[in-house]
């Protein structure tokens, strides 16, 4: 991978994860991360940073990977040559269309399975198009924050909606390092940006004892784990503050932690974000 080309994937994930924070109301880390960006911005060439800058006034993804031949950013196919241009990483490359920077990633994360929905199937609402009964967890078994990271991985990848428990665990793992995704209430955000080939989806796990997810005392009990491609990564904020919102309320949080099957557990999910996402 091209020097510039890591140095800005990096600079791309700390913005990514300061707007996380801001979504989910975890502003103590804020002042860090700021600090982290301005350095990594410091490090980039006059011509690139102002070439991210201009596409930062357009959107928040900066870089994008190549999957499959397709800019991730704006789903355009690409041509051949330039696909292998980016492969080889002697230079920085934008896409022709988006003129966003690209990148080819060493292994990408994608869907294991394609489904197509019905035309007959009844039009999902909420956290309907974003979840399924199936991935419902009512009570996980492990009891540290790797090992809930991993059984929610398992489960991602059983139903479809990934190809590699292994490193999507590793993923979010590495995530995790950066800055926590556990924030108040017991709640926790896990999460994979980069898993091409379908869209946003969230898996969703109680642990009834709680357990150590991030630095502080409190204990996680409401796990929500989310692979995120990387064309819904600003629309994940929102999906973020939605649910962050619906579960403010003790009231809601102790209606999810009561439910003891997936179906019990997929019902009060729907029913309690309702008001949070449209």
């Amino acid at each position: 991978m091209h020097p510039v080309v890591n140095h800005l994937i990096q600079l791309q994930e700390l913005t990514m994860v300061r707007a996380e924070q801001k979504a989910s109301g975890g502003e103590e880390s804020l002042s860090t991360l700021d600090e982290s960006i301005a350095t990594l911005t410091e490090g980039l060439t006059e011509e690139i940073r102002q070439a991210v800058e201009q596409l930062q006034k357009r959107d928040a993804l900066f870089i994008v990977p190549i999957a499959n031949g397709i800019c991730a950013g704006c789903g355009m196919q690409l041509p051949t040559s330039l696909v292998q241009a980016v492969r080889l990483a002697h230079q920085v490359h934008r896409c022709p269309i988006c003129t966003r920077i690209l990148f080819f990633p060493v292994a990408g994360l994608h869907r294991a399975a394609a489904v197509t929905p019905s035309r007959l199937a009844p039009r999902k609402i909420g956290i309907q198009r974003f979840s399924d009964v199936s991935l419902m967890q009512p009570k996980v078994e492990a009891t540290d924050r790797d090992g809930v990271i991993r059984e929610m991985a398992e489960l991602l990848c059983a139903k479809g909606y990934a190809n590699d428990p292994v490193r999507l665990a590793e993923a979010a793992i590495q995530r995790e390092a950066i800055v926590s995704t556990a924030v108040e209430h017991g709640l926790a955000f896990p999460h994979v940006r980069g898993v091409e080939g379908g869209g946003l989806t969230l898996a969703l796990g109680l642990s009834r004892k709680g357990i150590r997810f991030g630095g502080g005392r409190n204990l996680t009990r409401v796990v929500f784990f989310i692979a995120i491609p990387t064309a819904a990564s600003a629309f994940y904020l929102k999906l973020l503050a939605g649910l962050t919102a619906a579960f403010q309320s003790a009231e809601a949080r102790r209606a999810l932690l009561a439910e003891t099957t997936p179906e019990g557990l997929w019902k009060s999910l729907n029913r309690l974000t309702r008001p949070t996402i449209a």
